[in-house]
């Protein structure tokens, strides 16, 4: 991705370095590639934890700590992908006669407390709709390239801008109708329409790419297939095949790899908000 030298957004909080730290000590490398892989699924890796080994110590770095040059670069490549992001949507929302406002992006080390209450790193990257920021563990994304062989800036990118999807979706009022529904839904029906909220992120992410290498040309060649290739490493079909041997499609969260690759192609192809509602499409 084509980024240096370009805007960096002003919505940013630094909340302490990561200074070399790693997420736990449980379980060693297993356990973190299961971590990894449930928050790229967008479920939550601290429930994994504690059932994995419930009291075992988990690595921590107390204090401030300053960053390493890899680090500070990831903070200037996501400012300039959030900055991308700001004109994207402000550019779409305004054509639409609505107002966007600029989530805010925070990197932490540890844990971080926000509206959402209080998270740890091993959480890896969310949205929180109460205060309307995206967290970020900076140490998270390096274990993200190294373990999971998710190499290339644009994954980075893909994580960004899916996470500013649930922002988007946030303020379209999708995720408030999302949320009212869960105490009246069974666990296979809430499944199924977190899957739709998943890939509307999805599809989102793919239409910030599309306009934002329309107004300032930043894909280089291969950026589409790492977003790509990323959305489908983490669908539901194929983590369950690999971690479980079987496939359970009712407890499917986030779509299969066929599905989020297919919505996120069609953000991509279409910059067009209009094709994105997931929640009425015949077919996902």
């Amino acid at each position: 991705m084509l980024w240096k030298g370009r805007r960096q957004s002003d919505n940013y909080e630094d909340r302490g370095s990561g200074g070399g730290r790693r997420i736990a000590s449980i379980g060693g490398f297993g356990t973190l590639i299961v971590v990894l892989i449930v928050w790229l699924m967008g479920g939550n890796p601290m429930e994994v934890l504690q059932n994995l080994q419930s009291g075992a110590p988990v690595e921590q770095q107390s204090g401030d700590v300053k960053k390493s040059a890899h680090e500070e670069e990831l903070v200037q490549f996501s400012r300039v992908v959030l900055a991308d992001t700001e004109d994207v949507w402000n550019k779409l929302l305004k054509e639409s006669n609505q107002t966007y406002r600029e989530p805010t992006l925070v990197t932490f080390s540890n844990s971080v407390e926000s509206a959402c209450g209080l998270t740890s790193a091993a959480t890896g990257p969310f949205y929180c709709p109460g205060d309307e920021k995206l967290y970020i563990d900076l140490v998270f994304f390096e274990e993200l390239q190294q373990q999971l062989n998710a190499s290339g800036d644009f994954v980075i990118a893909y994580v960004i801008a899916h996470e500013v999807g649930h922002h988007v979706q946030k303020l379209l009022g999708t995720m408030d109708k999302f949320n009212s529904m869960r105490e009246k839904l069974s666990q296979k029906e809430f499944n199924r329409l977190n899957v739709k909220l998943e890939l509307q992120a999805d599809f989102y992410a793919g239409v910030w790419a599309h306009h934002a290498d329309k107004m300032k040309s930043i894909m280089e060649q291969g950026d589409l297939e790492e977003a790509m290739n990323a959305a489908g490493a983490i669908g539901d079909d194929r983590l369950q095949k690999q971690s479980q041997g079987k496939v359970v499609p009712d407890s499917f969260t986030h779509g299969t790899s066929a599905q989020r690759i297919r919505w996120f192609k069609l953000g991509f192809d279409s910059g067009d908000i209009s094709k994105g509602d997931t929640f009425n499409a015949q077919e996902l």
